[in-house]
C-alpha cells in the first residue's frame, strides 16, 4: 500500500484547485511543500521576505481572477505577513496563505517558533483554520479556496503544523477534494435595474465612478458599452484605470474634485464610498447627492450615504442587464448639456496647469515628480503595467501615468499600504510575461522591500524600477540634514539606489537631468532583465495646489 506525505498532498490539492504559482519564503517546516509543488508543475518563486511574498500572492489572485498563494514559515515568518494579509482583506482580493506552524504534538511546550498564528490572521480572514489531519488536507485546501473566491473575495489562512506536513498516510485514505467551481455570476433584481435607469434619466449632472471591482469581475467590455451608451462622464478609481482607455473622451479624471462636489447623481460601479472617495460626504460631495450603487456585496449598499437604488449582483451580469434595458429603450444624457461643457472646461484648466509644471522642469529649473513621470508616460509602451508606490510618487502617478486596458495598474489601494510595490511588480511580470512592468516608487517606498529586486534578477524578470528620490518621507532639503537633529522623515541624502540594483546583478542608471532619464528609460525598456533608474529630484517638489486638504472634515 503506497504511502504519501503531507507535503505532496498539499501540492496536489493546490494543483487541483488551479494554482499555478506560489510565492514564499521556505524553511522549517514548509520547504518540502515548495519542492513538492514544483514536482506537480507549479511555479515557485522564492522571495526575500514574507511580506512581499504575500503581496505577490494576492496580486496574482486579482490578476488571474481565481486565487493566489503565499507560503510562509512558522512563528515570526507568518507574523511578518500579517499586514500584507490584511491588505488582501481590505482590497477584497482572493488569497490563500499557507503558514507553517510548530508541531501540534508539542503545543504549549515552547516549541521552535511556536505562536498563535490563526488568531493573528482571523480578524482579516474569511477562513482561518489549523489543519488537524494529514489525510484531510485536500478538504482544508478546498474549503479555504471556496471561502476566498466566493461571495466577497478575500484571504484565507491555513495553519500547517510540522507533524501534519511530515506525516505519511496510506494514499487510499486521503480525502481528495474536487476543484471548487468558479463563483456563480448572480443577476440583480430586474426592478432595481429599471429603477436605476429611471434615476439616471432624471439627473442633471450625473457621474459614473468605476471601481476595481469592475476589473476583478472582468466586466470591462460591459462597462465601456454602458459609459458610451449613456454618454455620462466617468471617473475611474486608481486600479480601475484602463477599464476604459485613459484617453477616452468621457474621462474627466483631470476635473476630479470639481465633478465630485457638483454631481447630483453618482452611479457607483463596484466602488466603495470609503476614504478614497471621501465617504461621499461634504465638502467633497454635495449634501444631497443621489447614489445608484452596483455591488456584489449587499452589505456594501448604502454605506456612509443612503442609496437611492441598490443593484446587488455580479458586475458583468448586472451591467449586461442595464445594457439590455438601454437597448430596449435607448437613452443618452444630452451631449450638448451645460454640465458636460463645464466639466470639460475644468479638465482643460487642470491639464494646462500640469503641463506648465512639467515644462518648468524641462526649462532648467529644479525638476520634480511631474517632469519625471511625464517622461515615463511618453516613453512607456501603451500596454505597460504600472505599479506605483510612495505618497507623492503614487499620487501624482495616478494622474499622469495612463492605462489603456484593465488590470494594468496596481498600487496601495484601499488599505493605503506601503511596502507592496516589489511583490506586486514581481507578480505582475509573472502574470504578464509579454508586457513591460514599470514600478515607480519613492525612495522611502523602495526601502521597504528593495532586496526583492534580487528575485527579479534571479528569474530574469524584465521589470524596470524608477526610484524618485526626494531624500525621505515628504522630502527633505539637504540643508536640513543635521545628524544630531535629523528630520523624522529624512533619509540619507545621496543614497544610490541604482548601485543596489547593480550589486544584485541588474542594470542601474543614475539620472540628474530629464535628458538622462529619457536615455536611460529607452535603453531599460529593451533589456531582457531588471533595471533601476534612480532619479534624485528637487526635495521640495510637491503636488500641484489642492483645493481640499487630505481627508477634509465635513
Amino acid at each position: 500500500m503506497a504511502k504519501i506525505n503531507g507535503e505532496t498532498i498539499i501540492a496536489r490539492a493546490l494543483k487541483t484547485q488551479g494554482v499555478e504559482t506560489i510565492y514564499g519564503v521556505v524553511g522549517i517546516p514548509v520547504s518540502g511543500i515548495a519542492a513538492a509543488a514544483q514536482r506537480e508543475g507549479i511555479r515557485y518563486y522564492g522571495m526575500r521576505h514574507e511580506m512581499p511574498a504575500t503581496y505577490a500572492g494576492q496580486a496574482t489572485g486579482y490578476l488571474n481572477g481565481r486565487i493566489g498563494v503565499s507560503l510562509v514559515v512558522s512563528g515570526p515568518g507568518a507574523l511578518n505577513a500579517v499586514g500584507a494579509f490584511a491588505n488582501a482583506w481590505s482590497n477584497r482580493w482572493p488569497l490563500l496563505m499557507l503558514g507553517g506552524a510548530s508541531d501540534a504534538t508539542r503545543a504549549d511546550m515552547g516549541d521552535f517558533q511556536e505562536a498563535e498564528q490563526v488568531a493573528a490572521m482571523a480578524p482579516y480572514a474569511k477562513y482561518a483554520r489549523r489543519a488537524e489531519s494529514t489525510a484531510r488536507l485536500p478538504l482544508y485546501v478546498a474549503e479555504a479556496v471556496r471561502k476566498a473566491i466566493n461571495g466577497t473575495p478575500g484571504p484565507s489562512y491555513l495553519d500547517l503544523p510540522g507533524n501534519i506536513i511530515f506525516d505519511e498516510v496510506d494514499e487510499e485514505d486521503v480525502e481528495w477534494a474536487p476543484r471548487v467551481p468558479d463563483p456563480p455570476r448572480l443577476r440583480a433584481d430586474d426592478s432595481a435595474v429599471a429603477d436605476a435607469i429611471a434615476a439616471l434619466k432624471t439627473a442633471e449632472q450625473p457621474l459614473i465612478v468605476i471601481g476595481k471591482g469592475i476589473s476583478f469581475g472582468r466586466a470591462e467590455a460591459e462597462m465601456r458599452r454602458f459609459v458610451e451608451q449613456t454618454g455620462i462622464p466617468y471617473l475611474a478609481m486608481p486600479m480601475a484605470r484602463g477599464i476604459l482607455p485613459d484617453d477616452h473622451p468621457q474621462s474627466i479624471a483631470a476635473a476630479r474634485s470639481f465633478v465630485l462636489k457638483n454631481t447630483d447623481l453618482v452611479f457607483l460601479g463596484a466602488a466603495r464610498l470609503n476614504w478614497m472617495l471621501h465617504f461621499g460626504q461634504p465638502p467633497r460631495w454635495r449634501d444631497d447627492v443621489r447614489v445608484v450603487q452596483l455591488d456584489s456585496n449587499p452589505e456594501e449598499i448604502g454605506v456612509n450615504v443612503p442609496t437611492e437604488v441598490g443593484l446587488v449582483g455580479d458586475a458583468k451580469v448586472t451591467l449586461g442587464q442595464l445594457l439590455d434595458a438601454l437597448d430596449e429603450e435607448p437613452w443618452q444624457f444630452p451631449q450638448d448639456s451645460e454640465w458636460l461643457q463645464t466639466v470639460r472646461s475644468e479638465a482643460r484648466k487642470n491639464q494646462d496647469l500640469v503641463e506648465g509644471m512639467i515644462g518648468a522642469g524641462r526649462d532648467g529649473e529644479p525638476f520634480g515628480y511631474y517632469t519625471t513621470l511625464d517622461i515615463v508616460r511618453r516613453l512607456a509602451p501603451r500596454d505597460a503595467v504600472y505599479v506605483t508606490e510612495g505618497e507623492g510618487t503614487m499620487a501624482i502617478g495616478r494622474t499622469l501615468l495612463d492605462n489603456f486596458a484593465a488590470r494594468q495598474r496596481l498600487d496601495a489601494g484601499s488599505f493605503g499600504s506601503m511596502g507592496l510595490g516589489h511583490g506586486f511588480a514581481v507578480a505582475a511580470q509573472v502574470e504578464h510575461p509579454n508586457q513591460r512592468v514599470i514600478c515607480v516608487q519613492g525612495d522611502s517606498a523602495f526601502g521597504f522591500a528593495g532586496m526583492e529586486c534580487e528575485v527579479a534578477v534571479r528569474h530574469g524578470l524584465p521589470i524596470t524600477w524608477v526610484v524618485v528620490n526626494n531624500n525621505g518621507i515628504g522630502g527633505t532639503p539637504l540643508e536640513h540634514f543635521e545628524r544630531e537633529n535629523l528630520p523624522p522623515g529624512g533619509l540619507n541624502p545621496g543614497t544610490r539606489y541604482d548601485k543596489v540594483m547593480e550589486g544584485l546583478g541588474g542594470v542601474g542608471y543614475h539620472c540628474e537631468t530629464p535628458e538622462q532619464i529619457e536615455a536611460a528609460l529607452e535603453e531599460a525598456l529593451t533589456l531582457d532583465g531588471p533595471s533601476l533608474i534612480h532619479v534624485p529630484i528637487d526635495p521640495q517638489a510637491k503636488r500641484k495646489p489642492q483645493e481640499f486638504r487630505w481627508l477634509a472634515p465635513r
